[in-house]
């Protein structure tokens, strides 16, 4: 399916990317890392397909049940003990809770943060803030764009080295290490000089002169403001309910957390609304493209 969110204005994206991240990692009611952490999921395997769905499985799910694991093995705070170790440290169901609440925002964390390598491309981000920060942006964009370029490159130099018999997965353990080493001192510098001429070529089209105009695809039309709105009216009301306290929840040294009331149902549709906008946006998209196809 096509995104039909990265379609939308790059301010849009990136505030929906920005608010979302930032809830995630400010809110810990179990309620608001749920449906944060499965409209993560939802954006993320409808971005990526299989790939997403490979990533959420083998990666996430792992790390989620590590961390949940890890956290009562370490802290023992807490007043309700269930049981003790071997080593007399106390295992409690606060400390267990707040380790599945951690784990729940660093797997959120993780996967809004796939999510916006996708949507938020580097002309997007240069485009916001290119004439405001063009120094910090051009840097910014090219930390962004480090990992997939640099994968892509260092399997031309290793099928490159494996054309001369100087691969790692050929010789001896030693000739491997060797091998290895030389594809890593190339890879260093070629991405040394591919920083010092994308530095110079953006100095030599004057990148961050003043007075300097570029052109740009991007323009906000009325699409984009009535999203625009809406998030902001969803993001106020979201904000409303962490000043009043329906968002968070205190773990220690006991479980404390508000009660659900009307207006925290509220909160809670609010905050699903939010997170779910590229995913009711594709939808509502896709039952346009069906509507207009049975027509013809």
């Amino acid at each position: 399916m096509k995104d039909s969110f990265s379609t939308f204005h790059p301010f849009v994206n990136f505030l929906y990317f920005v608010v979302v991240l930032l809830f995630s990692m400010v809110f810990m009611h179990p309620i608001f890392q749920v449906i944060a952490l499965s409209s993560a999921v939802a954006y993320s395997i409808m971005l990526k397909g299989k790939k997403g769905i490979r990533f959420n499985l083998l990666y996430m799910i792992p790390f989620l049940l590590f961390m949940a694991v890890m956290n009562p093995v370490f802290n023992h705070q807490g007043v309700t003990i269930l049981f003790y170790l071997n080593n007399g440290n106390p295992i409690t169901k606060e400390s267990i809770l707040y380790g599945v609440a951690a784990a729940c925002m660093f797997v959120t964390v993780i996967i809004w943060f796939s999510c916006y390598n996708v949507v938020m491309t580097s002309d997007k981000f240069i485009y916001i803030f290119g004439k405001i920060l063009p120094a910090l942006s051009l840097i910014f964009s090219m930390v962004l764009r480090f990992v997939p370029r640099y994968l892509a490159q260092i399997k031309v130099i290793s099928n490159a080295q494996k054309c001369i018999g100087r691969d790692v997965s050929q010789g001896n353990l030693l000739a491997r290490a060797r091998n290895g080493i030389t594809i890593l001192s190339i890879m260093t510098t070629w991405a040394l000089e591919n920083a010092i001429e994308t530095a110079d070529s953006m100095r030599s089209r004057g990148y961050g002169l003043p007075g300097r105009t570029s052109f740009s695809i991007f323009r906000l039309d009325a699409r984009d403001k009535v999203v625009l709105l809406i998030m902001t009216g969803l993001i106020a009301l979201v904000a409303v309910g962490a000043v009043l306290g329906e968002n968070t929840m205190r773990f220690y040294p006991s479980i404390k957390a508000s009660t659900i009331t009307p207006f925290s149902i509220l909160i809670y549709i609010a905050y699903f609304a939010l997170c779910m906008i590229p995913v009711l946006i594709n939808m509502v998209e896709e039952m346009k493209w069906k509507s207009i196809e049975s027509k013809n």
